[in-house]
């Protein structure tokens, strides 16, 4: 049993370090194609310094909080499962360097939704880790219900979501980008609803993901509560054995 544990956490390294050195590369590349880009688009030339820019903060950016679960885990001592490690790796994978160095975000229709739709179910499943892991700890005198644990599953996804959004719109407003489609590609400054239309939809689709794992967490809790009273209501008192 030992060594299996071990072989999770092997994958788990490689992953990591697999991630850091796509996003290394990518950071030099980013760098020299910043200082080679032109500042306008003209013709025949589609990224300008600006996106390189972008691109530059996106993977040093994912280089910092690739880290960010195991100092959770070392600071709080918490046990984070493997899987979750992986399924972050991954998002930031396809997020970074698929999204941004490979430009997948307008070579694959609706990739910034999916992510999206990912980051959302992943959030809400690490909601749900994280609350379950205090109800089983030993020096955690009283138990969360399955309603409550739910609930923060779901507002724990959407509060990084907006965290996000956040990040967008600071990033936009300081390098002159358009990460939240406020803008159409000539320039045009959209007004109302349609300036909001992205950053709306990417939210949405945050809460319609995370509020899906939510309730089936919430039908899982529910169903190992009734196992787990059934059981113990079938065993048989110390008073009937005497």
């Amino acid at each position: 049993m030992k060594r299996k544990f071990k072989i999770k956490d092997a994958w788990r390294h490689l992953a990591a370090v697999v991630l850091a050195v796509f996003l290394g590369f990518s950071v030099i590349y980013s760098i020299i194609r910043l200082i080679s880009a032109p500042a306008v688009a003209t013709d025949g030339v589609k990224h300008v310094k600006s996106d390189y820019a972008l691109m530059l903060i996106q993977c040093c950016l994912g280089l910092v909080v690739m880290a960010v679960p195991s100092l959770i885990q070392r600071r709080w001592e918490l046990t984070i499962p493997n899987y979750m490690f992986l399924l972050y790796y991954a998002f930031l994978f396809c997020a970074i360097f698929l999204g941004e160095v490979w430009d997948f975000y307008h070579r694959i229709p609706f990739w910034d939704l999916i992510l999206h739709a990912f980051s959302g179910a992943m959030l809400g499943a690490l909601g749900f880790s994280l609350v379950s892991m205090l109800n089983d700890a030993d020096n955690i005198r009283f138990q969360l219900s399955p309603l409550f644990v739910a609930l923060f599953a779901f507002c724990f996804a959407l509060a990084a979501g907006t965290i996000w959004e956040i990040y967008e719109f600071v990033v936009d407003r300081i390098l002159g980008l358009n990460m939240q489609k406020y803008m159409l590609a000539d320039g045009t400054q959209l007004v109302g609803s349609a300036a909001l239309h992205d950053t709306m939809e990417d939210l949405i689709v945050d809460a319609v993901s995370a509020l899906i794992v939510s309730v089936f967490g919430y039908l899982m809790l529910k169903r190992q509560q009734k196992t787990k009273k059934s059981s113990t209501d079938t065993q048989p008192s110390p008073d009937a054995e005497d």
